[in-house]
């Protein structure tokens, strides 16, 4: 009755309620979607043991983004550390681009990854206390045509664990090599 009321005293109430439109995060994928791998460090998985895996965008210039379009760019013999919570990827080499001015980017610079906070104390809090390392894994363009890093946080083996490795990977080929020939 009272609502009826204050209909016919003059106030007037919107069609719809308010709707409130929270915008949220994009869920990670299980796996990165990878449209174009410009350049892989397929010795970190032999040198290191491989904990956890998170994709990282990278700050680049125009002439760093071209020369990987192109599939130039190595990330051997490069590391990712975090300095003033920020973390930045050090040794990777994106070649000058062969199109560019006088403006082209420097190859070795070190470049800046792009991260959430908590996954930035997540590196900090295990680099410091546990000795681990964050290794480059690979460098691509996703779907949405930006350039990711797959970034790991590992930890080194020595050389036993690397020649036990490497024995394992042996048995298996054997092993897959045995069940084909008398399968």
């Amino acid at each position: 009755m009272a609502f009826a009321k204050r209909m016919t005293e003059g106030y007037s109430f919107p069609a719809s309620p308010p709707t409130c439109h929270t915008i949220m995060a994009r869920p990670t994928p299980a796996e990165f979607d990878k449209t174009k791998i410009v350049a892989e460090n397929r010795r970190a998985r032999y040198d290191y043991y491989i904990e956890e895996v998170f994709e990282a965008g990278i700050a680049l210039t125009g002439t760093e983004v071209k020369s990987l379009r192109f599939g130039e760019g190595s990330i051997a013999e490069s590391y990712a550390e975090v300095k003033n919570g920020e973390v930045w990827l050090v040794n990777s080499n994106v070649p000058e681009f062969s199109h560019g001015n006088r403006h082209n980017h420097e190859p070795k610079r070190v470049r800046k990854l792009l991260l959430k906070e908590r996954e930035i104390a997540k590196f900090h809090g295990a680099v410091e206390r546990k000795g681990m390392t964050l290794v480059p894994l690979s460098v691509y363009f996703n779907s949405r045509g930006r350039a990711k890093v797959e970034l790991a946080l590992a930890k080194g083996k020595n050389a036993a664990d690397k020649r036990a490795t490497t024995k394992d990977r042996e048995w298996k080929r054997d092993q897959a090599r045995i069940m084909r020939d008398h399968g």
